[in-house]
């Protein structure tokens, strides 16, 4: 099976496949995965707030990005975003949008719907007597979530919003339909380039395998840890 396998060219793209290719995986995961929590966050709190009508948006906009497919927002947001901004600002020509600027905002935008859910179930999971006795101590709202409530949300959820980053870190290969140079993008090129597409998709799928298991493994020594701590 192997004996027509050409080593050597995978041997040869390292440098390209993982300083550029591979780079720029982990540095959109790693933007996108704060971005996310962020404005996940947000919308989490949004859903927990006394107002109905903030609780409603929050709540149309995550069953709204939930039922779409990413690759499918990608390529709405690349290539309908510029005509929309033209639209929005009078312009006569579209708006330009760098590929990297359109993945990053699609990739937060999307996973903040994933995040939401998992930051609302972490407040929720709090003692409702823990912000009882922070407003008994004077404390307001926003410094009763930032300094109580939010901490430990996210110690709670830590080994699931990390599940969710290993997603996103896989997810992160369907840039490559834009032609971004990403990991599956640099493998691609040179697959292309070379004429060697089962090495070079065989190893970028052993690549992605190897770094999702070694990533799951130190998310469940977290969790026991976390466990234990409890």
């Amino acid at each position: 099976m192997f004996s027509s396998f050409d080593f050597d060219v995978i041997r040869r793209s390292l440098p390209y496949l993982f300083y550029e290719g591979m780079t720029f995986t982990l540095t959109l995961t790693a933007l996108s995965a704060f971005g996310g929590l962020v404005f996940g966050t947000l919308i989490a709190l949004m859903r927990l707030s006394g107002y109905r009508l903030l609780g409603r948006v929050a709540g149309l906009y995550v069953d709204f990005m939930r039922s779409l497919p990413l690759v499918l927002v990608i390529f709405w947001f690349y290539f309908l975003v510029p005509y929309i901004g033209q639209w929005l600002t009078g312009a006569s020509r579209p708006i330009k949008v760098g590929a990297f600027s359109s993945s990053l905002i699609t990739f937060i935008m999307f996973e903040a719907a994933y995040f939401s859910e998992i930051m609302r179930a972490g407040i929720q999971s709090i003692s409702r007597g823990q912000p009882a006795a922070a407003s008994a101590l004077g404390m307001t709202y926003s410094q009763t979530m930032r300094y109580v409530v939010l901490p430990q949300a996210f110690r709670n959820m830590l080994p699931v919003l990390l599940t969710q980053t290993i997603v996103l870190f896989q997810d992160t290969s369907l840039v490559y339909v834009l032609s971004i140079t990403d990991f599956l993008g640099a493998a691609s090129k040179v697959a292309q380039r070379d004429g060697r597409l089962v090495e070079m998709y065989l190893f970028a799928a052993v690549v992605y395998f190897t770094i999702s298991c070694i990533a799951s493994w130190s998310v469940r020594r977290l969790q026991a840890r976390i466990s234990i701590v409890r």
